[in-house]
């Protein structure tokens, strides 16, 4: 396995990470200082340009947290610009079948395993003082590449996905698969599809991902249930419910029972 999945804890400490979705430098140091193994820079979901990666990425890195992008699509440009800004990988979104996965590893590795261009002098290569051979082995046998899986189809081919050489395990993506299934999380039917997934990575020897909201508890339970790494909130979120909860805190009548409050603040109407 590569990167992440190398550590020797992995039984006991599956990597936890979160997505990141400010142009703000300082959430990435924050979730480092919290001890998140793994960040997710969100090209898809978030109004992030390749300056905004790139920095992210370099700040990440120089706090020893793996730096991964979410790219926005399959194409090859983006996915190769951001490896060579230093990701330590990418998440593709949308993979549905074997062949997309194909198109996706081709992209992320060196020839003769794809068709990725070398930028020996770029920030991934040191700016050439890495030496071209190890910039390509890194490139080929370090770098991650995550399908994600967001749709029926995917799930049902999520065998022959895992199988495809350059793919280092999959992401289930929930919010969107309850989208295009019309399922909640909780159906019986949607459950046993994402089970076939965790039963074909471990026959495949990859880890497959999966996201909770802010819950320690949820994460736990996706570990005991085998998912290899989780994805837990994101940067935005978590400083948006810090915030809504110390106002609520701050102005809660203390006479008053558990789960009351002095009602709402009178500028609440105007917000």
């Amino acid at each position: 396995m590569r990167g992440l999945f190398q550590r020797p804890d992995l039984d006991a400490c599956p990597p936890l990470g979160t997505w990141l979705k400010s142009t703000s430098l300082e959430t990435v140091e924050i979730m480092a200082y919290a001890g998140f193994d793994f960040v997710i820079i969100d090209m898809e979901h978030a109004p992030l340009a390749l300056p905004n990666v790139y920095a992210h990425i370099v700040t990440a890195s120089a706090r020893v947290v793996a730096p991964l992008v979410r790219v926005p699509d399959h194409g090859a440009a983006t996915i190769a610009r951001v490896l060579d800004s230093g990701a330590a990988g990418i998440l593709a979104p949308h993979v549905d079948d074997a062949e997309q996965a194909s198109r996706v590893a081709a992209c992320v590795r060196f020839p003769p395993h794809g068709h990725r261009g070398s930028g020996g002098t770029s920030r991934a290569a040191r700016w050439g003082l890495l030496g071209r051979p190890e910039y390509l082995r890194f490139g080929n046998e370090e770098a991650l590449c995550i399908a994600q899986l967001e749709s029926r189809a995917a799930l049902e081919n999520a065998a022959e996905i895992l199988a495809v050489p350059g793919i280092d395990g999959v992401f289930v993506g929930a919010a969107d698969l309850a989208l295009e299934t019309g399922m909640a999380a909780t159906d019986p039917e949607l459950r046993q599809l994402v089970d076939g997934v965790l039963l074909a990575a471990r026959e495949a020897h990859k880890p497959v991902g999966w996201a909770v909201g802010s819950s320690p508890d949820a994460a736990r339970a996706a570990y005991a249930r085998g998912f290899g790494f989780v994805v837990m909130g994101n940067d935005l979120s978590m400083l948006a419910e810090r915030a809504c909860s110390l106002v609520e805190l701050a102005r809660r009548d203390p006479s008053a029972g558990p789960g009351q409050n002095a009602g709402p603040h009178p500028a609440a109407a105007t917000r």
